[in-house]
């Protein structure tokens, strides 16, 4: 069996980012597809970036038990991690990583309290407003909204078994997929 790594911080601090190029540095490593009731961004692939359901299906899903964790994120759309694709991975003895929010990690915490928890956090707190008004995704009633979720989740950090700050994205890549392959 191989061990689970659950990666989680705040909002637009590049989790997606830092794990598109761990994918790119290391292709073998099994990164779960978060489940999603929100609408896609430009550019953003069903099946590929999340599984985008309506909330009809979600909560289907959820009923049926196949959610390994799940949660309402900054008080409007769900998301969650299909189990299926994660016990099929950890099965395998490939390395698996799973790409969530603070709310999704505590569950899993509860489930698998054997898996890796990594907090990936900013480099201070002006530089994470930056990121999220400079992507330019959200009008200003969903940036503050996120905000308030984001001073919430920072004060989270000590629940996790380490931290990596992404300063730059490759470094914090390259950290992230040494202890992948460290815990794998």
């Amino acid at each position: 069996m191989s061990r689970l790594v659950v990666l989680a911080g705040p909002t637009a601090v590049g989790k997606g980012t830092v794990v598109r190029a761990l994918r790119a540095m290391a292709p073998e490593v099994y990164v779960s597809i978060s489940a999603t009731t929100r609408d896609p961004r430009p550019g953003e692939t069903d099946g590929v970036d999340y599984h985008f359901l309506d909330a009809d299906d979600f909560t289907r899903r959820v009923e049926a038990g196949e959610f390994l964790e799940w949660a309402v994120v900054h008080g409007v759309n769900r998301y969650g991690t299909l189990r299926g694709p994660v016990d099929d991975c950890l099965a395998s003895g490939r390395p698996c990583l799973l790409e969530i929010d603070l709310q999704g990690a505590r569950q899993v915490k509860e489930t698998m309290p054997d898996a890796h928890f990594v907090f990936l956090a900013p480099p201070s707190w002006e530089e994470l407003v930056v990121r999220l008004v400079g992507r330019g995704t959200e009008g200003e009633e969903e940036r503050e909204r996120r905000l308030v979720t984001a001073r919430e989740e920072m004060a989270a950090a000590g629940e996790f078994d380490q931290t990596i700050i992404n300063d730059t994205v490759e470094r914090a890549a390259a950290e992230l997929l040494s202890v992948v392959r460290a815990t794998g």
